[in-house]
């Protein structure tokens, strides 16, 4: 049960993102007075005020409407399971990209790294992966530093590693969500392969500076892939400002090539 106060609340977002409460007065247009006096609780905060605070501190919209409840204030912002029909549309159109995206591997996932849907460029690339890794609800970022996922078979996995280590940082910094925190705790303590593919690393592709590469051994080779995330560009539902796209796209033509040949199988 939430025993916090609103001004609490607004109060730790703040320190969250790091701003002085003249910063944040200055962005919102309000008094830095005014501020302190949401923040105290010696004023209550207008709903429009929350919402418009909100959007200054970029506060993710589950949280936005715990701020409206907290404050007495009925939840603006409805979450809704991605097959409603009211989602209908957007689901389409994850499906498309997917598709769309094919020989190369592409997948959604939400909040907490748990796998929505993938293509089926995805599924090739899993052999070998202990079953209860696979078996619903999957966690993607388990899946692959796991030791019995894809760890073993990530040529620069202390990169890699490294790389989705920080993603999760700056998420939990982002969101304050404690489930991205006990799942950081889990993945940190899983051991560094230091068999198999692990430390082999292919020569001849510098991406330093530029992206972190993902190189992956697999029966058709070495395969080097970058990736993108994308997201939904003006979510005002909380399921689709939750969720985001992983693609993946070949950093060379042995991989284009690879990808085209195991996805015809």
């Amino acid at each position: 049960m939430r025993t916090q106060s609103v001004g609490n609340l607004l109060r730790e977002w703040r320190q969250r993102r790091r701003m002085s409460q003249l910063e944040l007065a200055c962005e919102a247009e309000i008094s830095t007075r005014h501020l302190s006096f949401l923040e105290t609780g010696r004023s209550q905060p207008s709903r429009e005020m929350l919402l418009h605070l909100a959007e200054q501190l970029a506060i993710p919209l589950r949280e936005r409407n715990v701020l409206l409840t907290t404050a007495g204030y009925a939840a603006v912002f409805a979450e809704r399971p991605l097959g409603d029909p009211a989602l209908q549309a957007a689901r389409k159109a994850i499906d498309l990209v997917l598709v769309g995206h094919e020989p190369y591997p592409a997948l959604a996932i939400d909040r907490h790294w748990t796998l929505v849907t993938s293509n089926r460029a995805v599924a090739p690339l899993l052999s070998g992966v202990d079953a209860a890794l696979l078996t619903p609800p999957v966690n993607v970022l388990r899946l692959s530093l796991h030791p019995a996922g894809l760890a073993p078979r990530i040529a620069n996995l202390a990169e890699w590693r490294s790389h989705l280590f920080e993603r999760l940082h700056r998420q939990i910094d982002s969101t304050a969500d404690p489930v991205l925190r006990e799942l950081m705790q889990e993945l940190r303590a899983y051991p560094v392969s230091k068999g198999g593919a692990a430390g082999k690393a292919a020569e001849g592709g510098d991406y330093a500076g530029i992206v972190v590469p993902l190189q992956l051994s697999t029966p058709e080779g070495l395969l080097s892939f970058l990736s993108t995330t994308t997201l939904f560009g003006t979510p005002v539902e909380i399921t689709l400002s939750e969720l985001a796209i992983e693609s993946f796209f070949p950093a060379d033509i042995a991989t284009a090539n690879a990808l085209t040949r195991l996805l015809a199988k």
